[in-house]
């Protein structure tokens, strides 16, 4: 078996040339990046006929040799390359690794065993074993690195080959999903587009029974999602004790403090009601609370850490309700899991926490909202600004999917006007027709023709 190298600028222009001159039966022994183009190492076992040969060359100059082609020292026959590279890595091996030192030259040299007479004597003698040993090593390395990134490449490819097939797969399973039931693909669609979740879309769907016409449908899904939700009623008005608004930022538990105080002191009278805050993180914090407390007519008091509420829900123990507005934090803030901690501790442990939120917010919002604040026992919910709701599906979907009771709705900024208790089928009707409204394409452009009109 004969040994050829191949030079070119890219991998086809060299596959060319191997099989110009070696003919389709050459074997491709190895291919690497060389500073122009690409080389190729081919092997053939019979010499090309004279058609696949190389022209010859102009007179007066000497054809090169295979010996010329690969190295002077390169051996004519696969074996003996095979055999080269077994020894130079049996003596790779054998010899130990020594650090290299540099001269003052600036040249590298490998320490020798071999004795050594003189420097001069020394350098030549331990060069030339390096020489003729690391060069296989090297290159071996070099196509051990080529192949591994090779295989890496092929690997990505696959996975990528994978990731579209599954998509594909899943469009078909989904094709015939809807075939075999196109009003349940119907319904869970417009449930979607209301802002429920898909997953408690296709929960609630499945239940749809099969002799029901479209309208008859979409009714029968509306009460099921009314029966899901889960309520308190007027649990804070109604009773006595310590309750905490928690939630993150810009929810408005100041507002909703001030308007259950207000309606606690319409129905028990001011002095049984008293507001504390534990926010000390915003600016005047204490101060609209303050000013809520002068209007409504009731104490106001505020806490800065643990043993200080607890000081002050000593010092009003005698009142009916004591309601704490808490800062607000984001779930990712340190300065929560302090105020959770202050709010967990056994001297409060009588407290009732409420979860604040806005109805407006995403779904995946208020789902890390919930999982946060589950650290610390809630009793319900309280969303706000209904107001400015466009879709109230993710709300709806957030109460149902982690089986939070919905205690109150406010719907605007007047205190204690727009403060109402929670009622399942008002937050489902509320949010059909909000997606009647905004959702639908029909009655979207009817609406904005009517606001338009109206300016």
């Amino acid at each position: 078996m004969k040994i050829r190298r191949f030079f070119g600028k890219d991998m086809r222009d060299a596959l060319a040339q191997v099989k110009t001159e070696l003919g389709g039966e050459a074997v491709i022994m190895s291919n690497k990046k060389v500073g122009d183009g690409i080389e190729i190492v081919a092997a053939y076992d019979r010499e090309p006929s004279p058609s696949l040969m190389p022209k010859p060359s102009p007179a007066g100059k000497k054809s090169p040799s295979l010996s010329d082609i690969i190295g002077d020292s390169g051996p004519d026959s696969l074996r003996a390359l095979l055999e080269q590279q077994s020894k130079a890595a049996a003596s790779a091996q054998a010899e130990p690794s020594q650090p290299a030192a540099q001269d003052s030259r600036g040249s590298v040299s490998t320490p020798s065993s071999a004795p050594a007479s003189t420097p001069a004597q020394q350098r030549p003698a331990a060069a030339a074993p390096q020489s003729a040993s690391s060069t296989p090593v090297a290159a071996s390395q070099q196509a051990s690195s080529t192949s591994d990134k090779d295989l890496q490449d092929i690997r990505q490819e696959l996975a990528s080959l994978r990731n579209v097939l599954q998509f594909q797969v899943s469009g078909l399973i989904e094709q015939d999903r809807r075939r075999a039931h196109p009003l349940h693909n119907y319904l869970a669609g417009r449930l979607e587009q209301m802002g429920i979740e898909p997953a408690l879309a296709d929960e609630v769907v499945s239940y749809t029974p099969e002799a029901c016409d479209e309208r008859q449908a979409w009714v029968y899904l509306l009460k099921l999602l009314a029966n899901r939700i889960h309520t308190t009623g007027d649990s804070i008005l109604n009773a006595q004790g310590v309750v905490a608004l928690v939630g993150p930022t810009g929810t408005g538990k100041t507002t909703t403090v001030a308007k259950l105080a207000a309606r606690y002191a319409q129905k028990y009278g001011q002095d049984q009601v008293a507001l504390v805050t534990i926010d000390s993180y915003r600016i005047a914090a204490f101060e609209q609370l303050a000013t809520y407390g002068k209007i409504i007519g009731c104490a106001v008091k505020k806490a800065h850490n643990e043993q200080e509420l607890a000081d002050v829900l000593y010092q009003l123990r005698n009142k009916r309700l004591v309601l704490i507005d808490s800062a607000g934090f984001g779930q990712r803030d340190s300065r929560l899991i302090k105020q959770l901690d202050t709010l967990r501790t056994h001297s409060c442990a009588s407290i009732k926490k409420y979860l604040v939120m806005q109805a407006n917010s995403q779904y995946q919002v208020m789902e890390r909202t919930i999982n946060t604040y589950n650290q610390i026992s809630l009793q319900g919910c309280i969303f706000t600004k209904l107001d400015e709701c466009y879709s109230l599906g993710e709300a709806v979907s957030a109460a149902i999917s982690h089986r939070l009771p919905v205690s109150y709705l406010t719907n605007g900024q007047q205190v204690p006007e727009d403060l109402h208790v929670a009622d399942a089928k008002y937050l489902i009707t509320t949010a059909a027709k909000l997606y009647k409204k905004y959702a639908l394409a029909h009655t979207a452009n009817q609406a904005e023709a009517k606001r338009a009109h109206a300016v």
